[in-house]
């Protein structure tokens, strides 16, 4: 990243970390479920992958087309269930982030011999379309910021005419928690930041 080596490695950790708890999701509850945790392993090694410092490991030119059709992949899959709307939407938008910035970076990447990575090292030529990457920070801000909201301690007001306290609903912003509600929104928050940081390098 710009902020220098520690700021990609500490990215990096936290989007290994995020990844690995979804792989463990994946192996409980409903097949919908697994699925969901599935997606969500897959964009947190990606974004890991895509986190490592320059200096200790240049992709190749070629590992951003590959970059480009695994999420360009993972966004046609989701695309069936976003139409339904909740958290599936959330990961179409997450897989078309992660196929826009690799197309972003490419043009650096060929120009400057493979020394670019998306996320921590923008080098001349990298860069994007500034509407899209600043539409995608508004949302991945706001991803966050619902999901932190939702991981506040204390409860929600009742509907009116109803009495007492209705328990705050910990699904993070954009859907379900596949049984473990603050992990898995806390898990997902860490991701969307990662996607936040990442787009503000390009």
């Amino acid at each position: 990243m710009h902020g220098g080596a520690l700021a990609g490695w500490l990215l990096m950790a936290l989007c290994a970390v995020s990844g690995a708890y979804c792989l463990l999701r994946s192996r409980v509850g409903t097949p919908r479920e697994r699925g969901t945790a599935r997606s969500e392993a897959l964009m947190g090694f990606g974004m890991a992958s895509m986190a490592v410092p320059a200096a200790v490991l240049s992709p190749p030119d070629w590992a951003w087309a590959v970059y480009a059709v695994l999420f360009g992949t993972a966004a046609l899959r989701a695309l069936r269930p976003a139409l339904r709307g909740g958290h599936h939407l959330h990961h179409l938008v997450g897989s078309l982030a992660m196929v826009y910035m690799a197309v972003a970076m490419a043009p650096a990447v060929t120009g400057s011999g493979g020394g670019g990575h998306a996320g921590h090292g923008a080098t001349a030529g990298a860069g994007g379309i500034p509407l899209l990457t600043g539409a995608l920070l508004v949302y991945f801000a706001f991803y966050v910021l619902g999901s932190a909201g939702r991981l506040l301690p204390g409860t929600a007001m009742a509907p009116a005419g109803g009495t007492g306290l209705a328990a705050r609903d910990p699904g993070g912003f954009g859907g379900g928690t596949d049984g473990r509600p603050e992990l898995t929104t806390a898990c997902r928050m860490t991701m969307g930041i990662g996607m936040f940081a990442m787009l503000l390098t390009l």
